[in-house]
């Protein structure tokens, strides 16, 4: 069962998406950034949005407590140099010869998605999402879990 939803879920487009946490954004209380601000911090990610909604839009917090949830000082100290390039492009993730145990660390820390569906249009209702979109940190085969996780994972390497 689980599959299957996994599956219908891949077939809704960015565009219904955007749609439905518009819905959900609409219903939380002002003040509070514009929508285009929200969705490039959070990549439409409703929990992320709730979690920058708690924290009283403070992205600053959120990467913070997202820094000390995943532990992501021990991850940059151990994987520094590989942590850079994917920061940059999440693709080197996939592309380049890093070793098996960090990439299964991203996968773990629920950090990034691995090998990405194919955007064959024949998989999904109506347009599929983009093949990259690097401001949001999205590439061909690995995208970052949202942008914020991106931006946690950089400021734990400085």
């Amino acid at each position: 069962m689980r599959s299957l939803l996994q599956n219908l879920r891949l077939t809704v487009s960015l565009e219904k998406i955007v749609g439905k946490l518009k819905e959900l954004y609409e219903e939380l209380p002002d003040p509070k950034p514009s929508f285009e601000e929200a969705w490039m911090l959070t990549g439409g990610n409703p929990e992320m949005l709730a979690r920058l909604r708690q924290a009283n839009w403070d992205v600053d917090e959120v990467v913070a407590r997202l820094i000390k949830m995943k532990r992501l000082r021990d991850l940059a100290r151990k994987w520094k140099p590989y942590l850079k390039e994917a920061v940059e492009d999440p693709d080197s993730v996939y592309e380049k010869d890093h070793p098996e145990e960090f990439k299964k660390e991203l996968i773990i820390n629920n950090l990034i998605v691995y090998d990405m569906y194919d955007r064959d249009l024949k998989l999904w209702i109506d347009q599929p999402p983009p093949e990259r979109d690097v401001e949001t940190g999205i590439g061909k085969y690995v995208a970052w879990q949202t942008p914020l996780h991106r931006e946690a994972v950089r400021r734990a390497m400085a």
